[in-house]
């Protein structure tokens, strides 16, 4: 395992790269209404990112299942818990959600963020589901400072989620992030208290729960990337980027842009 502490004027580089990843879900966040498809989503996207002078990370990733990722952005709609491929079919509906997870290569350094957005009047109860893993990111973040433990951040995810019956996906993680988009270590959204690697300052990591209102178990689509839920309920995604520090982490990345055109918090 090889762990890549950054020096003050990476994390800077970092900061913007993520920065650019919050503006570009700000940005979408105006585009998300019945009627648009998943593909218009991503258009907006790889053209918001590139006028930045950045690159869309996801665009090519490599897929050990079959061919490189299509997109620029991650678009899943309701049991599509992560890795949904934007694509015309896929046109939102009032009542449905979707999760945009969106990366950047900016001067050499990765933005990685993902927000789950409400497409027009949706149940209160999917607005708890998004509530509560939204609240759940926050709750991980708490524990990403110095001299705790992986550990630590999944266990607080888990417990929170877990008590209000929400199933907490295991397959998938968080994960190191810096010039790589994905870096060791990798950040379960379970743990416990003490256990895993110790964390250090200035270790840059992507938190990502991943929470289905239903059971946690998953299975992959045919087309090699959607992963859903296999009960059909719906699943919710947030994710930051941040930087370990001591006393408390640093959120590099940003859901300012998109909040601010809500209104509201849910």
């Amino acid at each position: 395992m090889k762990i890549f502490l950054k020096t003050e004027d990476e994390i800077e580089l970092m900061r913007q790269a993520n920065q650019l990843v919050g503006k570009t879900l700000g940005e979408l966040a105006k585009h998300i209404k019945p009627g648009v498809t998943t593909l218009q989503l991503d258009r907006v996207a790889d053209e918001f990112i590139r006028d930045h002078g950045a690159i869309p990370t996801f665009k090519g990733f490599p897929n050990p299942y079959g061919g490189p990722f299509p997109a620029s952005i991650c678009t899943s709609v309701n049991e599509v818990v992560v890795h949904g491929v934007p694509d015309e079919e896929t046109v939102l509906k009032d009542g449905d959600i979707i999760s945009i997870d969106c990366g950047t290569l900016l001067n050499g350094f990765n933005g990685d963020s993902c927000y789950t957005f409400c497409v027009g009047e949706v149940s209160d109860e999917v607005k708890k589901l998004l509530r509560v893993t939204k609240e759940s990111l926050y709750k991980g973040i708490e524990n990403a400072v110095a001299g705790k433990h992986i550990g630590d951040i999944g266990s607080a995810v888990q417990d929170y989620c877990e008590a209000e019956g929400y199933g907490v996906v295991r397959e998938l993680t968080g994960h190191g992030i810096g010039r790589e988009m994905h870096e060791d270590p990798q950040v379960p959204n379970y743990g416990r208290r003490g256990n895993g690697v110790m964390l250090k300052a200035n270790m840059c990591i992507a938190i990502e729960p991943m929470i289905t209102m239903g059971k946690r178990d998953i299975y992959l689509k045919p087309d090699r990337w959607s992963i859903c839920t296999r009960d059909g309920k719906p699943a919710a995604h947030f994710e930051h980027t941040i930087c370990v520090r001591k006393g408390k982490a640093e959120i590099l990345s940003s859901f300012e842009e998109v909040e601010s055109l809500e209104g509201i918090i849910y």
